[in-house]
């Protein structure tokens, strides 16, 4: 066996029995656990600190510099707790994730699915994403969502299976231009999650008044199959594991110039998720690199952060 393996083997053991506790204890203590793990590492650990603080300063440059550090630790414990929601939805069935979510705007998702134009689903890394599309597919919404797949293939074989168990269907992003155009025809959902750095051929648009390298796919994907784009954004809502996701259909100018068109609604998508993210900044995960890739350099190679 090699290094790798043995390490990869490593840590899924002790990811089966991280997950097992958390599944087994009542709610409230595997939510508590998972929010302290976030505290140890943004004030102990300090994973990312310094990348975080940097993000909000320029994302934020008028806000003070304690409101700053109050959302950088607000931030850690969100992604404690997501994380364990996200090790919990492994035992919940289509019916308890219908009952934990609201969903505001699907009727227009719906209406564009009823005439057989399929539907295009961008978000962000805000809330839980995961969460967001298994609350549409509990709902009998048909979604293909694009993953790529994770350094560990046990891992990522877990999650795989809770999203294919919760009725989502789930295309490797090297399949993605192809497969997205043909869920696209077939009346379904193509959902993906893009704003994070992206790789060679994406444009640059602004997020937080900034520059950002992001993917054109999703709106490529729209306006060469016709279908309409949404931002879906899922919210913890209270101090209960209960969600909030809204749809908001992004439209922008049409030119008639392909690439152009590209450039204003991948525009108009990272604006609507820019307002999403000053609504509740503390749900972010401003620990990836987002303006990693500036104008004039070469992008980020595969599997940066």
């Amino acid at each position: 066996m090699s290094g790798r393996r043995a390490k990869h083997g490593v840590e899924y053991a002790l990811f089966r029995v991280l997950s097992a506790l958390l599944r087994a204890v009542p709610e409230s203590w595997a939510s508590w656990l998972g929010a302290g793990l976030g505290q140890l590492a943004a004030t102990v650990v300090r994973v990312r600190r310094r990348d975080v603080d940097e993000n909000l300063r320029t994302a934020f440059p008028d806000r003070s510099p304690r409101w700053r550090r109050r959302v950088a630790r607000a931030s850690y414990r969100h992604l404690g707790r997501e994380a364990v929601a996200v090790f919990r939805l492994a035992d919940a069935e289509p019916a308890e994730v219908v009952a934990r979510t609201e969903i505001e705007g699907l009727e227009q998702m719906s209406a564009a699915l009823a005439r057989g134009d399929g539907a295009v689903l961008v978000t962000g890394h805000l809330g839980n994403w995961e969460i967001g599309g298994a609350a549409l597919a509990a709902r009998g919404i048909p979604v293909d969502a694009v993953s790529k797949a994770m350094a560990n293939r046990r891992f990522d074989a877990d999650l795989v299976a809770t999203r294919r168990r919760l009725g989502m269907t789930v295309v490797d992003m090297a399949d993605a231009p192809r497969a997205m155009l043909r869920t696209l025809r077939r009346g379904r959902v193509a959902a993906l999650v893009a704003d994070q750095n992206a790789r060679q051929g994406s444009v640059f648009v602004p997020f937080f008044g900034r520059d950002a390298f992001t993917a054109r796919g999703p709106a490529l994907f729209s306006l060469r199959a016709g279908s309409p784009l949404f931002l879906g954004i899922c919210l913890r809502i209270g101090s209960r594991s209960r969600y909030r996701v809204t749809l908001r259909r992004i439209e922008a100018e049409r030119t008639g110039d392909m690439d152009k068109d590209v450039l204003l609604l991948t525009a108009a998508h990272v604006r609507a998720l820019e307002d999403a993210v000053r609504g509740a900044p503390e749900q972010y995960f401003w620990q990836h690199k987002r303006w990693k890739t500036r104008p004039g350099e070469e992008p980020a190679p595969e599997g940066s952060v």
